[in-house]
């Protein structure tokens, strides 16, 4: 099939009782590493955490209200043909506002996020009324991660993933959308806009704006001001030592993705104590000091130990958009003059100088908040939306931008 509208099927999650005995079971097998005295995060996740989580989800996490409160969702899964890659089943919340002419939104999560970062925003984005536009929200779960299936063979890389995205949004009756994404929802969105921007995608927004550095060649006037101000300009170097020291100290779960991600997968798909750990870090350290609750941890590793391919599935990305770690995964497919805004937070794992934000396209829009980290939309869904209200909404830099979708009624 090629995602034609009359592919879509309602979802819902049904976890099997297999599933979640089996599951209890690796868990009572579990074999703990030892922790040296004295020994803190800056060695990994304390031993302390996982054996605390360890027994509640063993005791105290109730998969099956947790999975009646995912089935709340609009949910669908959907064909999408990919030349040379077949047809792959694809799951997505879809979420309609009352408001007709609401302004169509693709929202792309990344990893270790996955579909349910849009939970939270959800509501807001798709509110009526106090003077601001509404959207139509599409979150699908990008391929390998989620309830969608993965590729069955090597090589799927961003044109693929940017034809199955506007493939869906097309199927969908959204002709022209506009596009919101951090982390591979970011990367992901600058090769959608290079190949279906302006016909079909007319603005794009990211809280991550993984922007590279100007070069002569491609951004002449740029570079030459970066090359005057830069040693002048304290901001801008504070956010390359941010950058620096993730790639420092964060960044080996990148390399090993990018480099052996089947090596890694076979303890991800067969200890969930390990898929747990390796998440879990992310989650505490890619957020602004976020109080984590057990429940929410739980959810938010029990959708990929649950997931449609396993949880191995969901880092073969950077693999294949690395070209196994030759080249950089931020490495942009091309300038192309549709209009993007930019949204700073400060627990951000990517910190470039804002200035380079001008190399991602036309920048219309740009906030900088006190508080907030990687994953927004989770996090902190008011003040994202808030942005996507101001720059979509009355007297915005992309009001109107869908021809006949305001965001507001009639």
């Amino acid at each position: 099939m090629s995602g034609t509208s009359d592919s879509e099927k309602p979802f819902k999650v049904a976890v099997s009782d297999e599933d979640i005995e089996s599951l209890q079971r690796r868990l009572d097998l579990a074999r703990l590493p030892d922790q040296l005295e004295g020994a803190r995060w800056d060695y990994g996740v304390p031993l302390a955490d996982i054996k605390r989580l360890i027994a509640h989800w063993k005791a105290g996490f109730d998969w099956r209200k947790v999975e009646a409160e995912i089935n709340m969702l609009p949910m669908f899964t959907r064909d999408i043909e990919v030349e040379g890659f077949g047809t792959l089943n694809v799951h997505y919340v879809h979420q309609r506002s009352e408001v007709k002419s609401a302004i169509p939104l693709l929202f792309v999560h990344g990893w270790p996020g996955h579909f349910l970062e849009v939970k939270r925003i959800l509501p807001l984005l798709t509110s009526v009324g106090d003077g601001h536009p509404s959207f139509h929200v599409v979150a699908p779960s990008l391929p390998g991660f989620g309830f969608s299936e993965a590729p069955r063979k090597t090589g799927f890389k961003g044109p693929q993933y940017a034809q199955l995205l506007n493939k869906l949004m097309l199927a969908l009756g959204y002709n022209e959308y506009v596009y919101q994404g951090g982390d591979w929802g970011h990367i992901l969105g600058t090769h959608v806009v290079k190949l279906h921007g302006h016909k079909h995608v007319k603005a794009w927004h990211t809280n991550m704006a993984f922007a590279n550095p100007p070069t002569f060649t491609r951004f002449p006037f740029l570079y030459i001001r970066s090359l005057l101000t830069l040693p002048f300009d304290t901001a801008a170097k504070d956010r390359l030592a941010v950058l620096a020291r993730f790639f420092n100290t964060e960044s080996a779960y990148m390399t090993q993705h990018s480099t052996r991600p089947q090596t890694l997968g076979y303890s991800l798909a067969d200890s969930p104590v390990g898929l747990l750990a390796w998440i879990y870090e992310k989650l505490v350290a890619w957020t602004d000091k976020y109080p984590w609750k057990e429940d929410e941890v739980l959810e938010w590793v029990s959708i990929y130990w649950f997931s449609r391919a396993g949880p191995a599935a969901s880092v073969r990305i950077y693999y294949e958009m690395s070209d196994g770690g030759t080249k950089n995964i931020t490495d942009d497919p091309g300038w192309v003059s549709v209009p993007v805004g930019v949204s700073y937070f400060p627990a951000e794992i990517v910190h470039v100088p804002k200035s380079w934000s001008q190399t991602l396209g036309k920048l219309v829009f740009e906030s900088e908040h006190d508080a907030g980290g990687h994953f927004a939309a989770f996090e902190v869904p008011h003040r994202l939306a808030g942005d996507l209200r101001r720059m979509y909404g009355k007297g915005g830099p992309a009001h109107d931008v869908v021809p006949g979708k305001s965001g507001y009624d009639a």
